[in-house]
């Protein structure tokens, strides 16, 4: 079946409804109008991204944009958020650099950025994710049973966030810090500015398998530093996460989780440590050298799940 647009052309609705359905469709778009693949590309996209923003703006008509996103610099929000893992990470001479495409990167899912963030992220499959993850934040009917939850996903140099960021309460939890710690491996070094050699092409090399582990564990870390600057109280903090719950991903070795903050929060730089636990086996490292000369990256295809987090945090203590 199909229905036609304005112009007399046929469109597909059975092409819609299985995208709206699962997020999937087909990559050479052949049944859409169009005299090239690059015709029918831009026709299916651009209509199937029309039913993803109408179908999203039905179910959520009764969304408000959160009070705490109202009137918020979201750009000097998230610079805060981060200075001290760019900080902890990287040589004097780049931080600002890394700082201000961090500070930048940051989009919260809201009635206002919605449908922009819908028709601009660069492939259809996370456009449909993003759409899931603002549905379940105003507590709409999901597109499918099984759309995975989302608090947020990183994509290139963007982060987008749950605005259910604001409302969680563990202490913690920080899925902006976890979301900027997946920028590191998915930006080279030159989109930002910064130079390049053939051992420095991103801006920090992560062992594929160990990306999660690296970005749990910057967040897990950015908390205890954020809440406790003294020895006894990042040791009392790290007891306590322990107790609670841990990362939610099977990717992440709990153990291994652990054993990585523990290394982390009696070091005098934790960050450096956590990127040596989380480097590649070859990149040979010891404690005591720096991490400047051999930092590297390679790509995530399709971003990243997390847990929910807040940003107002209860007392831990």
């Amino acid at each position: 079946m199909a229905t036609r647009r304005d112009d007399g052309l046929e469109i597909p609705k059975h092409e819609i409804d299985a995208f709206l359905r699962s997020g999937e469709h087909d990559l050479a778009f052949r049944v859409w109008p169009g005299n090239d693949f690059l015709a029918r590309a831009q026709s299916g996209n651009a209509v199937l991204r029309r039913a993803l923003v109408s179908t999203v703006r039905e179910r959520t008509q009764h969304a408000t944009l959160p009070e705490a996103l109202t009137n918020m610099d979201t750009v000097a929000f998230t610079r805060v958020k981060v200075t001290p893992m760019v900080r902890g990470l990287f040589p004097a001479t780049e931080q600002e650099r890394v700082l201000d495409t961090l500070a930048r990167s940051v989009v919260f899912m809201t009635p206002v950025t919605i449908d922009g963030v819908l028709e601009q992220t660069p492939w259809l499959r996370t456009a449909w994710n993003l759409a899931n993850l603002y549905l379940a934040d105003f507590d709409a009917e999901l597109l499918a049973d099984d759309a995975p939850y989302l608090a947020g996903l990183s994509e290139g140099t963007t982060c987008y966030l749950s605005a259910g960021y604001f409302d969680q309460s563990g202490c913690f939890d920080d899925f902006l810090v976890h979301e900027a710690a997946h920028i590191f491996h998915n930006c080279k070094r030159v989109t930002i500015g910064l130079p390049e050699t053939r051992r420095k092409e991103w801006l920090l090399e992560i062992d594929y398998g160990k990306r999660e582990t690296f970005a749990y564990a910057c967040e897990a870390y950015s908390r205890i530093r954020e809440l406790s600057d003294s020895s006894k109280g990042l040791l009392r903090l790290l007891a306590e996460h322990e107790q609670g719950p841990m990362p939610p991903d099977e990717r992440v070795n709990v153990d291994e989780y652990m054993d990585i903050l523990r290394e982390a929060v009696t070091a005098r730089n934790g960050w450096k440590r956590i990127l040596q636990r989380c480097s590649p086996p070859w990149l040979v490292q010891t404690p005591n050298q720096s991490y400047e000369a051999s930092l590297t990256f390679e790509v995530v295809p399709f971003g990243t799940i997390v847990q929910s987090s807040q940003v107002v945090f209860a007392d831990c203590s």
